[in-house]
This record gives C-alpha cells, sequence and structure tokens, in this order.
C-alpha cells in the first residue's frame, strides 16, 4: 500500500496554467533526484495514431485484467507494453484492443510536460513528478519527507485512478500519510500555500 495522500489544490480548464502552478509546486521541493512520468487513455484508433506520432518514445499497453485471464500467453506483448515504433498502425489490430495507454516513465524534469500537455486533448491524462524532497518547516511542525513527495497533474481527470472524465484539469500535491491524525493536512496546505494555493477537496490515495 502507498505511504501517500494526494490532496487537491488547484483546478482549471487551461491545461497550460494547471502545468504552471504545477511546476510551481515542484519547484518547492528539492528536485536534484526528480523524475517525471506521463500516461494516456486513448479509446479510439485516431487518438492511438495521434500520440504513437506525437510521442515516439512512448510504450502502448492495455489495462485489461480479462485479457490477461483469457490468453496469459501475450501474444501482441501489450501486456508488458510495446514500443511505439513497433505498434501496429492496423486499425483492426487497434480497434480490437481498445482502450489502450501510452506512458513514458522517469524522464528527466522539464523534458516532457509540455509536449504531452499539449498533445492530450481530449484524453485523460496524467503528468506526475516523484523523488522530490519537500523542506523542514519546523514553526509548522513540518518534517522533510521524501518517500512521499510528489505532485500530479490530473488532465481531463479529478481522480487518481483516472476513471472518471471531466472538461477540467486538477493538481494535487502528495505527502505522507500519518493516520489521519491532521499532519497530512496541516503539509498539504503549507505546501499550497507556497504557490498561492489552498487544499481544495478531499484526499486521494
Amino acid at each position: 500500500m502507498s505511504n501517500s495522500i494526494g490532496y487537491p489544490v488547484f483546478r482549471t480548464a487551461d491545461p497550460v496554467l494547471a502545468l504552471r502552478v504545477a511546476r510551481q509546486l515542484v519547484a518547492v521541493g528539492d528536485v536534484q533526484y526528480a523524475e517525471v512520468s506521463v500516461d494516456i487513455e486513448l479509446r479510439t484508433v485516431p487518438e492511438v495514431l495521434r500520440i504513437r506520432e506525437a510521442l515516439p518514445d512512448a510504450w502502448f499497453r492495455k489495462e485489461d485484467v480479462e485479457d490477461w485471464t483469457r490468453d496469459p500467453s501475450d501474444p501482441t506483448d501489450l501486456h508488458v507494453g510495446v514500443h511505439a515504433p513497433e505498434l501496429s498502425s492496423d486499425p483492426g489490430f487497434l480497434s480490437s484492443h481498445l482502450p489502450l495507454w501510452a506512458s513514458m516513465l522517469d524522464q528527466p524534469p522539464d523534458s516532457i510536460e509540455e509536449d504531452f500537455t499539449a498533445v492530450v486533448g481530449p484524453n485523460i491524462g496524467e503528468i506526475l513528478w516523484s523523488s522530490l524532497v519537500w523542506p523542514d518547516v519546523p514553526d509548522r511542525e513540518i518534517h522533510r519527507e521524501a518517500n512521499s513527495a510528489r505532485v500530479s497533474l490530473l488532465l481531463n481527470s479529478h481522480s487518481l485512478e483516472l476513471d472518471e472524465h471531466s472538461g477540467d484539469h486538477t493538481v494535487l500535491v502528495h505527502v505522507r500519510r500519518a493516520n489521519r491524525d491532521g499532519s497530512e493536512l496541516r503539509h498539504a496546505s503549507w505546501l499550497a500555500e507556497q504557490v498561492g494555493q489552498s487544499v481544495i477537496g478531499p484526499p486521494q490515495e
């Protein structure tokens, strides 16, 4: 089970503005070892082909547990992932495996965020900054945190599960889960304050 908990701190219909706020939050922490990953759900063949062209280093996969049960041999390689250049462009093949997910993991910060935000379109997607370090704030009883320090930008969704489509974009700040003693909310609120924001909803895990 994850030891982090995410609090929404900003929501907007403007993806560029959402990205700006997310990056401001990232900058509150130590980014020496930071990494960024992106993920996007694709429900139509034209969108799969468009993203394959726009993100040639992405990996495409299925998130269909029933498909694993039906054929654990994975003849399509879509259970483990197919690199964009090797992904079939045949509409019949692609349509039989929708929805597909495309991801790029553990990239350097500031390497893919703008391009990904620009191409996500109407699809549900996520940008996740990980391996951050939140600073000590002794006067607020907030301690340095590395293991759970993350920022998420949910594109066209409000849920970390990426299972609910929306017409706007949500930024969440992640802190260490501490048995709901109030320290999580205090920490998230302080982080949001550093970029002129506040917690706007209940936490997600």
